[in-house]
C-alpha cells in the first residue's frame, strides 16, 4: 500500500492513472467496496468551510489530485504526487474497462435531457458497455435512500456520479454502501462534457493548470468570481502552509548558528 501524502490536512493517496485503474478493476473483481474522492484547489478551498464537505471526502478510500494546482502545491510543499488524476480522464478509462471486462455501471446526475445526450454518447463510443441503469441527479434529499436502493437492484458494479459537490460526496459517504456497487466514482461536471453541453479545455490548457480559466469563459458570470476567489485562497494556503513548514534558524548571542527550529 502506498503511504498517503498529507496536504492542507487531507490525506491524498499518491498514485498515477494506471494505479488508480487497477485499483478499482481490482475491487470490483474482489467483491470490495472502493470510494473515489478526487479533489481540487476550489474543493480543498471549500473544505475548509464545509465540516460535511472535508469529512465525506476524508472518508473515501482513494483521495485523488484532480486539479493540476494540486500537484504543483504538492511539489512545493514537498509532499509529491506522481501526476493528476483527472476525474474525467478516470471516467473514461473505468468506461473502457469496464466495456472489456463486461462489467456493468450505473450513471446518476445531471439534468434529463443531459443524462439523455450523453447516454447516446456512450453508446456510440462504447456499444458493448453495459449500462445497467441510470437517473437524473434532480432530487430531494429524502429520496437518497430510494434512489440507492434502485441502484442496488440494478446490479451495477460501478456507480459514476455527474452532480456538483458537495452533493455527490455526500451522497457517496452516507449512501454508497447502500448503492450495493463496488466502485463509487464523483465525476461532476463530466456528464456535461460527454454530452457536449460543455467543452473541456485544450489539452495545452490542461497541462498549464488553467482549464478552470477555459470554464470559467463559458460561464463568466456564474463561475468566474467563484474561481477566482477559490484560486486566491488556494494560493494563500500554499503559503501560509509553505511558511509554516520552512525550518528558521536561529542564532545565538555570539552570533554563531544554532541550528534550524520549525515555525509552528
Amino acid at each position: 500500500m502506498t503511504e498517503r501524502q498529507a496536504l492542507f490536512g487531507v490525506e491524498l493517496d499518491p498514485l498515477t492513472m494506471e494505479q488508480t485503474v487497477q485499483r478499482c478493476l481490482g475491487a470490483v473483481r474482489d467483491g470490495e467496496q472502493l470510494e473515489v474522492g478526487v479533489v481540487n484547489a476550489a474543493k480543498l478551498v471549500n473544505m475548509r468551510r464545509d465540516p460535511r464537505l472535508a469529512q465525506a471526502v476524508s472518508g473515501c478510500d482513494l483521495v485523488l489530485a484532480d486539479g493540476q494546482a494540486v500537484v504543483w502545491a504538492a511539489r512545493v510543499l514537498r509532499r509529491p504526487l506522481p501526476e493528476r488524476v483527472a476525474g474525467i480522464d478516470l471516467f473514461m478509462r473505468l468506461l473502457a474497462e469496464a466495456e472489456t471486462a463486461g462489467m456493468s455501471v450505473y450513471l446518476l446526475g445531471a439534468k434529463q435531457d443531459v443524462l439523455d445526450l450523453m447516454l447516446l454518447r456512450i453508446a456510440e463510443r462504447f456499444p458493448e458497455l453495459k449500462v445497467a441503469g441510470s437517473r437524473n441527479g434532480y432530487f430531494e434529499d429524502a429520496r437518497q435512500g430510494d434512489v440507492a436502493d434502485a441502484i442496488a437492484a440494478s446490479g451495477a458494479q460501478m456507480l459514476f456520479l455527474g452532480m456538483t459537490s458537495p452533493k455527490k460526496e455526500i451522497f457517496t459517504a452516507g449512501y454508497g454502501a447502500r448503492s450495493g456497487v463496488k466502485v463509487v466514482h464523483g465525476v461532476g461536471g463530466s456528464f456535461d462534457i460527454l454530452a457536449g453541453v460543455t467543452r473541456r479545455a485544450p489539452a495545452l490548457w490542461q497541462r498549464l493548470g488553467v482549464e478552470w480559466l477555459y470554464r470559467a469563459l463559458q460561464e463568466p458570470r456564474r463561475l468566474g468570481r467563484r474561481y477566482l476567489t477559490t484560486n486566491a485562497l488556494f494560493m494563500l494556503m500554499t503559503a501560509r502552509e509553505l511558511v509554516h513548514r520552512t525550518p528558521v534558524a536561529t542564532v545565538s548571542a555570539t552570533g554563531s548558528t544554532a541550528g534550524p527550529a520549525t515555525r509552528r
